[in-house]
């Protein structure tokens, strides 16, 4: 519910994600390199639109607005494929970009909304190879997994966020709550709200306490392993035991699961175990532990005393966003205008032919 709501407020912010890229440079047609080879062949690099874009997405409307804009400012067009909850919503949206569009001279059709919400068509939309040129979905772990699983168009993976804050030793304890508190409760149902603390063995205690009593604000339910549990006396309200299905769970609910560790090496074996590739963060006064944490973690975002709820294109500066890409190829992280391109080489030659 919280994701289909459309508050006033929710779409000034669309609004504001929308004017953001009108103010930004325009990618297309950059020339990244250039160069002359000794045969004289001139060779350019030059920035391109990927094409035609499908994305295939759950419940949020402002997904369609954040798409379409993005894939127009960078040159391409969309075919948007949204969840039944929010389809009215959804054409209501792609209406006005329609409008837009036509107003300012390019044709209404560069913003698809597919208005049948049934799981067949998106599933043959999958295999339109010789229409789209990239798929990205947006939703939940078991819409990202079929897409991943069974399409034949190239896609690129966004993904759930199995989130972790790591508390080291030397952590600012008060500072440690605050992220913590931040990361879980300021909203709870995106993929950048932290599910997972770690907790150096030293500092254990006084920051479960403390910790405990801020988050009893929101009633969350810490569910701990033996140490953790025994730190907080045993049983007591909101907090049980976890089990293995915790380490790995993103609950996208006002739960959070707590791992005792005793050293840096057994945070970090833990976070690359169990994360999903989306955002870590540490909270230390340690520098050499904060670089650590930062070259080891396998994440597309890695925080340093700070809540991963930033990870996200508005806040990272990039106006609006397609996505947050979890893989390793082509795009990682928040993906804004860049992200929807790709290259081109361009040479110019005076006759030259391959002896």
């Amino acid at each position: 519910q919280d994701r289909l709501r459309l508050t006033a407020e929710r779409i000034e912010a669309m609004a504001e994600g929308l004017v953001q890229l009108t103010g930004m440079e325009d990618p297309i047609g950059a020339i990244l390199e250039g160069y002359k080879r000794p045969n004289g062949l001139e060779i350019i690099k030059k920035r391109v639109p990927l094409g035609v874009i499908g994305i295939i997405y759950e419940a949020r409307p402002n997904v369609t607005a954040d798409a379409a804009g993005l894939c127009i400012k960078s040159g391409n067009a969309c075919i948007l494929r949204g969840g039944r909850e929010a389809l009215r919503s959804n054409l209501a949206v792609a209406a006005v970009f329609a409008q837009a569009l036509e107003s300012a001279g390019l044709p209404g059709t560069c913003v698809q909304l597919i208005d049948h919400t049934e799981r067949e068509i998106a599933s043959a939309m999958m295999r339109l190879n010789q229409y789209i040129d990239v798929l990205i979905p947006r939703g939940g772990a078991g819409l990202i997994r079929k897409i991943v699983t069974t399409a034949s168009v190239p896609v690129i993976q966004t993904g759930t966020g199995n989130c972790h804050i790591y508390v080291d030793e030397s952590a600012d304890l008060d500072m440690a709550v605050r992220v913590i508190n931040n990361a879980k409760t300021q909203r709870i149902g995106v993929c950048n709200a932290c599910e997972s603390i770690v907790v150096h063995e030293k500092i254990e205690k006084p920051l479960l306490a403390a910790l405990k009593k801020k988050l009893d604000e929101h009633r969350v339910e810490l569910r701990c392993d033996p140490s953790a549990l025994d730190a907080l006396g045993g049983a007591a309200d909101h907090v049980t035991a976890a089990s293995e299905e915790d380490w790995g769970k993103e609950y996208l609910d006002y739960i959070l699961s707590v791992r005792t560790v005793a050293s840096l090496d057994e945070a970090i074996a833990h976070i690359n175990r169990y994360n999903t590739g989306h955002s870590e963060a540490i909270i230390t006064e340690n520098y050499s532990n904060a670089l650590r944490f930062l070259d080891e973690i396998d994440a597309a975002a890695v925080y340093v005393n700070a809540s991963t709820r930033f990870t996200d294109g508005f806040e990272f500066g990039f106006g609006a966003e397609i996505g947050i890409s979890t893989q390793k190829l082509h795009a990682r992280g928040p993906m804004g205008l860049k992200a929807l391109t790709t290259v081109k080489y361009i040479i110019f030659g005076n006759g030259q032919v391959r002896p």
